[in-house]
Formats: structure tokens, C-alpha cells, sequence
């Protein structure tokens, strides 16, 4: 990982966690496997625990590694660093993917429960008028009972979404092709197709993988599908919507739009979405920051101690999964 990485990650507290889980040099950075100065070092490393900023374990650095056997990943996704031949070499990997999807979802929920509530909308009138409001009057829809929610993945934070959503008195709708409708049930959500979850919901809220299949799933024609008033919340990855098609909808006021990640990332200088009245917009701050990121380290801790009893991981990586995953 950067140095920068391990100076947000690892307290003195968790740092001596981390030499209570095994042999290991706080201070040894790796940023280049092919750094001589670190020779040594690499070629007895059995456990790489990795973050931000680690640089492809490819051929040539696992050539250097002979005796490495597993990876731990103190953050999310996996694929910008492990590669197929990691996982042809039989090393095993995990990753504190399910520790991050936490704040995600709990950014999500809110944002669901602030749009069905409209927030937005009458934080500006109120602060435009100076607190002469009727509320129920300009906003007669707003309230969160029996609201539609549709939610679009149920991957690690799409599932923690449903269930946080069940103690609420919404109707839960889900999209995922790689879903049965059981396990939509399950997670108190109804199973549908994409089309129909657009043109039903009040409020559409992203959670599915950025993957070819994916890049602008949301393009005019689906956003042209959603009820007038209804709200898109974003805090998967930018280019699962079709930023042009989304901006022409919210100039026209028909949309709302809480994103946490746009396409570019941050939105060009001169883009309307920064002034625009029926958009939120926050940069890319649902994930773990600050004390959250306590929480990844004590999960990639686990997974060391965990290797080191020989146990199995919890949260365990096969190779397959990266195809259908963030």
C-alpha cells in the first residue's frame, strides 16, 4: 500500500494489533516489488496485507514471493491489484468488502428516507422564505409511508440496504439478474425486471458492480422511465448512469438526484449539476472515512488471525466472482 495508506489506516493502537497477528515490520512499505531493498524482505513474505495504492501482484512480483500464501485487503475491491495469477498459484485472498459496505448503506438509507421526505426541496423553500412555509400544501406527497424504493443490486451493500429498509413501512423492489426471487423475498424485497423497478419506484437507489454490462445502465431511455418527482440516488460508481441523459432530465425538474459519484468524477467545473436545486451532490464520501476506517483494519485483523489459527477466511475471494463484482 502507499505510505499515505498506512498512515489513515493503522493507529498506534491498531499497528500493535497488527504485531500481535503475526511477524511483521510496521515500517516496510511496499510500493514496487521490484525495489532491490526489499528483496529480502519479499522473499520470505507469506501474508501480503494490502491497501490503496498496492501495486498489480503479477507474474514478475509473485516470482519474487515464492513463499507468499495468502492476501488481505484492508479495503473493498480486489481487482486492481490481484490478478489471475495470484489465484493460478493457488494463494488465497480476502478482502474487508463487507466492512465497507456498512457506511455505504447506512449513506443510502439516509439518503432514501431524506428524499421520500423531501429534504431537499424544503430546506431550500425554507431557507428561500425565511420560515413562512406550508409544507403541506407546496410538498402534499412527501412522507416515507408506503413508499417505493427500488434498489438496483444486491450486492454487499444492496442486501444491507433491504434489511435496514425493513424496519421501515416502504415497498422494497429489487434488480439483480443474479438473484432468485426466494432470495429477493428473503431480504424483504420483490424481485423484478429493471424496466418495471424504474417506472415503479419513488425512489431508485444504485448498488450494483461497475462491469462492462453495467456502464450506463441508466441511459435516457430508463431515465425517461421514472415517475415525475421520483429521486435517483447514486453511491456505486459513476458510470452505471449516463451523466448528459441525467443532467437533460434534472434541468427539466422532473428528477432528484443525491450522488455521492458522478461521470467524470468530480463533474466538470462548468457541469450544471453543481447548481442545480433538485440535486445533492457529495464527493464520494459514503464509503469509510475517518473512525469508519477502523472498522475495515479490525476486519482485515480478523482475517489474519484467522489465517494464522488456520482457520479459513470469512470473507474469502474466488476467482469467479470478480467477473460479477465491484
Amino acid at each position: 500500500m502507499s505510505e499515505r495508506t498506512r498512515q489513515i489506516l493503522f493507529t498506534e493502537r491498531l499497528l500493535a494489533e497488527l504485531a500481535d497477528a503475526g511477524e511483521v515490520d510496521p515500517a516496510r512499505i511496499v510500493t514496487d516489488f521490484a525495489d532491490p531493498a526489499l528483496a529480502d524482505a519479499l522473499a520470505s513474505v507469506e501474508v501480503l496485507l494490502t491497501g490503496w495504492g498496492c501495486p498489480p501482484i503479477d507474474e514478475a512480483a509473485l516470482a519474487r514471493m515464492p513463499a507468499l500464501r495468502a492476501v488481505v485487503h484492508a479495503a473493498g475491491t480486489v481487482k486492481g491489484h490481484v490478478t489471475d495469477a495470484v489465484f493460478a498459484r493457488g494463494i488465497v485472498v480476502t478482502s474487508v468488502a463487507e466492512a465497507n459496505a456498512v457506511p455505504v448503506a447506512e449513506y443510502a438509507l439516509a439518503a432514501i428516507l431524506f428524499a421520500g421526505k423531501r429534504v431537499l426541496e424544503t430546506a431550500q423553500e425554507f431557507r428561500r422564505a425565511r420560515g413562512s412555509v406550508d409544507v403541506s400544501a407546496a410538498f402534499p406527497a412527501m412522507g416515507n409511508y408506503e413508499r417505493v424504493v427500488g434498489l438496483v443490486g444486491a450486492s454487499r451493500v444492496g442486501r444491507r440496504v433491504a434489511e435496514l429498509l425493513r424496519h421501515f413501512e416502504v415497498r422494497v423492489l429489487l434488480h439483480d439478474p443474479y438473484v432468485e426471487p426466494d432470495d429477493a423475498r428473503a431480504l424483504g424485497a420483490e424481485l423484478v425486471e429493471l424496466d418495471d423497478l424504474i417506472a415503479a419506484s419513488d425512489i431508485v437507489s444504485i448498488h450494483a458492480p461497475q462491469l462492462p454490462a453495467t456502464y450506463h445502465m441508466f441511459d435516457r431511455r430508463r431515465l425517461a422511465l421514472m415517475r415525475d418527482g421520483a429521486t435517483l440516488i447514486n453511491t456505486a460508481r459513476g458510470s452505471l448512469v449516463d451523466t448528459d441523459a441525467l443532467t437533460e432530465q434534472l434541468l427539466t425538474g422532473r428528477l432528484y438526484a443525491i450522488l455521492d459519484v458522478t461521470d467524470p468524477e468530480p463533474p466538470a467545473p462548468e457541469s450544471p449539476l453543481w447548481d442545480l436545486p433538485n440535486v445533492l451532490l457529495t464527493p464520494h464520501v459514503a464509503g469509510s472515512l475517518g473512525n469508519e476506517l477502523g472498522r475495515m483494519v479490525r476486519a482485515a485483523l480478523d482475517e489474519l488471525r484467522r489465517y494464522a489459527s488456520g482457520e479459513a477466511f470469512q470473507h474469502g475471494i474466488e476467482p469467479d466472482e470478480l467477473a460479477v463484482t465491484a
